[in-house]
């Protein structure tokens, strides 16, 4: 045996470029499976094109066109759940994983959760632009989709990334940035089965809690040392604080027909929406105290465990 034959069996086979290649296609395969997990709770209704008010022909509901997306004034809401999740999904997975091409490896899942969510957008916005009638309103209305869908992808992949990260900080940050979304979505799987009519009146109360349990979770996961990782917790804690406001006021705007296309109109309704919702009277704080609470009891209880442990030691 010769000794360069030798020293190559010595290199661990993650070195080699066969590794680096291998991580990539699980990886690429791992953001694609996650994308069309974040789409399924849609997929499972059936996935037809919700009912437009713009349609240019009168149809009934199951004569809609099959649509990957659920594009809708009313599933604004809905549309950002389900491409968030996807990158959420594919962040965990990557930092569960814990490839040793990481960086590689991250990218590869951000492209298969794209590819996934770009030609679900395309399949789905085709199919809305056959179907539209014509007009000024129904440019705006649209356009206005693709952009709602174009941020939603952007920040699933901001998601994906800071949740993907090595940094316990960044992760706990993603955690906050996507708990509200991820909760919307867990929703919506009750949704596609129980349908919207038969969904048990529990539901709404346990995912109003949800996503503070979620941020307190993760800000006790992030705990308090270094003193850098309060601004986690600030953020985390405005995310928290200001995502479900801005929901409300998005869905509360979109679902009012009266002003549909006077954009001076909707934009001033929406900012007393969410002037109120943010406000003492929104109720946000009960969830804020939670959060707090959550964090600062796990935190404590992970800081006296690792004295003791030292103490054993």
């Amino acid at each position: 045996m010769s000794h360069a034959h030798h020293a190559t069996e010595q290199v661990p086979a993650s070195e080699h470029p066969q590794g680096s290649a291998v991580q990539a296609a699980v990886a690429l395969l791992i953001g694609a499976f996650a994308g069309a997990l974040g789409l399924l709770p849609w997929w499972v209704t059936g996935a037809k094109l919700p009912l437009q008010n713009l349609w240019a022909d009168p149809v009934m509901p199951e004569q809609m066109p099959l649509a990957l997306l659920p594009l809708s004034q009313y599933e604004v809401l809905t549309l950002i759940a389900l491409l968030t999740t996807g990158g959420a999904l594919a962040g965990l997975a990557s930092r569960l994983w814990n490839p040793d091409h990481r960086t590689i490896a991250m990218w590869c899942a951000v492209g298969g959760v794209l590819m996934v969510q770009v030609v679900a957008t395309a399949q789905s916005f085709t199919v809305l632009n056959d179907g539209l009638a014509g007009g000024k309103l129904a440019g705006l209305y649209y356009f206005g989709l693709l952009a709602c869908v174009i941020l939603s992808i952007l920040a699933s992949v901001v998601a994906q990334l800071l949740i993907g990260a090595k940094s316990r900080a960044a992760t706990a940050l993603g955690a906050g940035f996507v708990a509200v979304p991820v909760t919307s979505w867990a929703v919506q799987w009750v949704i596609g089965f129980a349908g919207r009519s038969n969904m048990p009146l529990e539901v709404p109360t346990i995912a109003h809690w949800v996503p503070a349990v979620l941020v307190g979770c993760a800000l006790a996961w992030c705990g308090l040392k270094p003193a850098a990782r309060i601004t986690v917790w600030v953020l985390d804690l405005a995310f928290l604080w200001a995502v479900p406001a801005v929901f409300t006021a998005v869905q509360s705007v979109l679902a009012t027909r009266a002003i549909a296309g006077d954009i001076p109109e909707m934009l001033s309704m929406g900012l007393q929406i969410l002037i109120a919702a943010l406000g003492p009277d929104g109720g946000a704080w009960q969830t804020l105290l939670l959060a707090v609470g959550i964090g600062l009891a796990g935190a404590g209880i992970r800081a006296f465990a690792g004295r003791r442990n030292q103490e054993r030691a």
